[in-house]
């Protein structure tokens, strides 16, 4: 697992205890939190582990020993520093302002805070410097717009980008730990020749693509995936005027998004010069080896940090020359979620 933090920052963050609580410490993404924060070099004084009351009690590993799941209530965040969020919106609109109140900076990964103008919406490659001197609330934003924003912040700063379109490959990762496991199941279903209803998403999963599972906006025909996304990706890059459409899909992987994404700039742009810049971009890996057809997998995005970016080539069926096709893959449940929200914790420790 790729989690940097800065050379210099290191030993002053090894130094400064911090006790950190994580809230729904047994989803998907808070096993992940869990790990991320082991092996984040952060010198951790206390981790308490929050969830509901029918977790309370379990056992877990971490750092070579075991916590106990303790149940969330009011009193949850005494004595506690920095508090990662990632149990659903009501749990955050509910409990957020109580860890504030009681001292602590919340890192929160759901959509409850995300668009609110008073709280900085953070992707640490690309906005870190929109967290105040003191934050209560620091929101992580959706796993697109997270994996989305590592490459096209660069290329906006070098030349300002006009439009972008996307199509979203998204894994089942990304509706929570009960949709990887529906997957898992249906596949095996699938291959046995028996019937497997759905239970957690609307339409069967093995072997079968379909529209992303939010609600649609009768008003606009976008769900509310792809609004969220299109938001966001504004409030991230600073661009309130930027022209976004987007199809978000949900396909038959575990995990690790993946993206296919045409960029039009103001001017003309080479696939070499967008080559150059996102191989110095922080958070990008470049995976574009024409003559082997290896480009960004899924498969090889999952279980690490960096946003895989490659089949860089110019648009054709734009004659102006100022668009650029791209295909993207990232962890949803790293950099789209809790490794994001573990970096955001780093920056302010270091």
């Amino acid at each position: 697992m790729n989690i940097r933090v800065a050379p210099e920052n290191l030993n002053e963050a090894a130094k400064q205890a911090i006790s950190v609580a994580v809230v729904g410490a047994t989803g998907a993404v808070g096993v992940e939190i869990r790990e991320c924060l082991e092996k984040s070099g952060l010198n951790l004084s206390t981790v308490r582990l929050l969830a509901s009351k029918r977790s309370a009690g379990q056992r877990v590993p971490f750092a070579g020993g075991e916590l106990v799941i303790e149940e969330l209530t009011d009193n949850s965040f005494q004595g506690i520093d920095y508090a990662l969020f990632s149990a659903g919106s009501g749990i955050s609109k509910a409990f957020g302002p109580k860890a504030v109140a009681a001292g602590a900076v919340v890192i929160d990964n759901s959509s409850a805070f995300r668009m609110d103008e008073a709280i900085p919406l953070v992707v640490p490659e690309v906005n870190l410097d929109v967290i105040p001197a003191q934050p209560g609330i620091i929101a992580n934003p959706n796993c697109v717009a997270i994996i989305a924003t590592v490459p096209l912040a660069p290329l906006n700063a070098r030349h300002t980008i006009r439009r972008v379109n996307i199509a979203t490959y998204q894994a089942a990762s990304g509706a929570g730990a009960a949709a990887m496991e529906e997957l898992r199941l249906s596949t095996a279903a699938y291959l046995a020749g028996e019937h497997y209803a759905p239970k957690v998403l609307k339409h069967p999963y093995a072997f079968n693509v379909f529209s992303h599972n939010a609600d649609v906006n009768p008003q606009t025909g976008y769900n509310g995936e792809e609004e969220k996304v299109i938001e966001e990706t504004r409030k991230i890059m600073r661009r309130p005027d930027l022209h976004i459409s987007i199809t978000c899909v949900r396909v038959p992987v575990l995990r690790a998004h993946s993206m296919a994404v045409t960029v039009e700039f103001d001017e003309v742009v080479s696939p070499d010069e967008v080559r150059a810049i996102l191989r110095d971009a922080p958070g990008v890996r470049i995976v574009d080896d024409i003559e082997a057809n290896h480009f960004p997998m899924p498969n090889e995005a999952s279980g690490q940090g960096d946003v895989l970016v490659g089949r860089i080539r110019r648009d054709v069926g734009d004659p102006s020359g100022r668009s650029i096709a791209l295909f993207l893959a990232g962890d949803q449940l790293l950099k789209g979620a809790a490794l994001n929200a573990v970096q955001i914790l780093q920056r302010l420790v270091g």
